[in-house]
């Protein structure tokens, strides 16, 4: 079933009632209200995870070296995208988008209390709990916002999208704040019980909303039939199966170790994006215009990882960078590294309601690509930034935080350039009945930014900061070239119309 709210009058002034109207709509607000709250279990968790993980046994961390905690921070992140792909499609197939997030939110709760208990073996449980949820919650959450808008009405959307944004990082900023000071200056479990509360809220305000949904999301949009579940089950059975002989054959063979697990968890993360986009593309539901729209998005995808490669560096090195290297003395108090972690959601606040009112007044004039490519080149601009900072602290003195401040900053202009604008194009690639698992295929390729992550700084685990910095923000400016220069191919790649009332192509002109 899909509710679509009716069509207001001329564009510009419907566009901007729209914006006033949002907090109005019941569904908008059950929807936005969740997300905050994930939000703020995500980042509450992120900003303490690589210090709790590198702190000493003795202070009640796991006592990890700083190379193995950034490459277990890669992979969890990494391990969060690629279960979107079965999130996707358990709402798509089995569950309906609502179940499916309600499910996903009293796991993430269940996890990150799982993480509060004090044993080491706990934590990665935890995280496990943790990922697992998020991957069912994140894609089908966003599914049931894009029913809400018809074919026609992706620069709504994408305002849409840029509003949510600005609430979630309300969330974002404050999580910080509170697990950061409970973690560092009481006690690390004390702050992931935090995080825990605040899903469970989000759960609770979800459940209570669901008259606001008509029914919506409710179903699957496209249920499985009884030959596609027995397939469905040898498809389960098989991988876990084949993961327990691995795992107890390493245990056997006594050399089991966390980085085995962390090396694992990296391939899947650089395997599965590409196998899942050629079994997507492979689809029989997609005709040629579609499948050429896919292979085009595909570019986008690619670069979405590299983006969130960059990103992942503001809970690991440049956390450890806060702790280690930078003056955080003021006032003569010692500021929490891990408040560092509120400066991009405080910066996303200021600039998401700019990009909204960007993006409607631009229309179709302003492509995809350019907007990646200006994205990419915020990106690199923030990680150069850090070469310099991290050649300055080299010298055994701590730098000023507004080196670590002007990053944040930089990379944050990228993020409301390029996350709500890949989002929202998923929707327009395929059919209606494909949105999840495209929302997913979006979410893998951020996978392979964080394994891509894991697998870079276990790498360079010799390699001066400065160089590390520098090599990411010469990758950022290498991609942002090949989308200046492929501007116009990758556009005409987006013209071809579907056969449908789809019609996305303005999105990309």
């Amino acid at each position: 079933m899909t509710i679509d709210i009716p069509r207001p009058g001329p564009a510009a002034r419907a566009e901007r009632t729209a914006l006033r109207d949002y907090g109005r709509l019941g569904w908008f607000r059950t929807l936005f209200l969740t997300d905050i709250w994930e939000r703020f279990s995500f980042f509450g968790m992120q900003a303490i995870l690589v210090l709790y993980a590198t702190a000493p046994v003795a202070g009640g961390g796991l006592g990890l070296p700083a190379t193995t905690a950034t490459a277990l921070y890669g992979s969890y992140v990494g391990l969060i995208f690629v279960l979107a792909v079965p999130g996707g499609w358990l709402g798509d197939r089995v569950l309906g988008e609502w179940r499916a997030t309600v499910a996903g939110g009293v796991i993430i709760a269940l996890g990150h209390f799982t993480m509060a208990l004090p044993f080491e073996a706990s934590a990665y449980a935890g995280l496990a709990l943790i990922a697992a949820g998020t991957g069912l919650l994140k894609p089908n959450l966003l599914a049931l916002l894009g029913r809400f808008y018809g074919p026609g009405r992706a620069a709504e959307r994408e305002a849409a999208i840029s509003i949510f944004y600005v609430g979630i990082q309300v969330s974002a900023l404050l999580a910080p704040l509170v697990t950061g000071f409970l973690g560092e200056t009481v006690n690390w479990h004390l702050g992931f019980s935090a995080a825990g509360v605040g899903m469970t809220f989000g759960v609770l305000q979800f459940a209570l909303g669901a008259r606001h949904f008509a029914g919506a999301g409710k179903a699957p949009g496209h249920p499985l039939d009884a030959a596609e579940r027995r397939r469905a089950l040898r498809w389960v059975v098989g991988p876990v199966a084949a993961v327990a002989v691995l795992a107890a054959v390493d245990v056997l063979t006594g050399r089991f170790g966390l980085m085995h697990v962390v090396g694992a968890l990296g391939v899947v993360t650089v395997v599965t994006p590409v196998a899942y986009f050629v079994a997507l593309r492979r689809r029989p539901e997609l005709d040629a215009a579609h499948r050429s729209r896919l292979s085009a998005y595909f570019w986008l995808l690619l670069a979405s990882a590299l983006f969130w490669l960059f990103v992942i560096q503001g809970g690991s090195t440049l956390s450890l960078f806060a702790r280690s290297s930078t003056d955080r003395v003021v006032l003569g108090h010692l500021v929490p590294a891990g408040w560092f972690q509120s400066a991009t959601p405080l910066f996303i606040l200021v600039l998401a309601p700019l990009s909204a009112r960007v993006w409607l007044s631009a229309g179709g004039r302003l492509s995809v690509a350019a907007k990646f490519a200006a994205g990419l080149a915020f990106a690199a601009g923030g990680l150069l930034l850090m070469s310099l900072a991290s050649w300055i602290a080299d010298g055994g003195r701590p730098v000023s935080p507004l080196w670590l401040l002007a990053a944040f900053l930089l990379l944050a202009c990228g993020e409301v350039a390029i996350a709500p604008i890949g989002l929202s194009t998923s929707v327009d690639v395929v059919p209606p009945a494909l949105t999840g698992r495209v929302i997913g295929l979006y979410w893998t390729f951020s996978a392979l930014g964080g394994g891509m992550g894991s697998m870079v700084v276990r790498a360079a685990g010799g390699v001066p900061r400065w160089a590390y910095f520098l090599v990411l923000g010469l990758a950022g400016l290498g991609a942002m070239t090949g989308f200046v220069v492929g501007r116009a191919r990758l556009t005409r790649r987006f013209r071809t119309e579907p056969s449908g009332p789809a019609a996305a192509s303005a999105l990309f002109e």
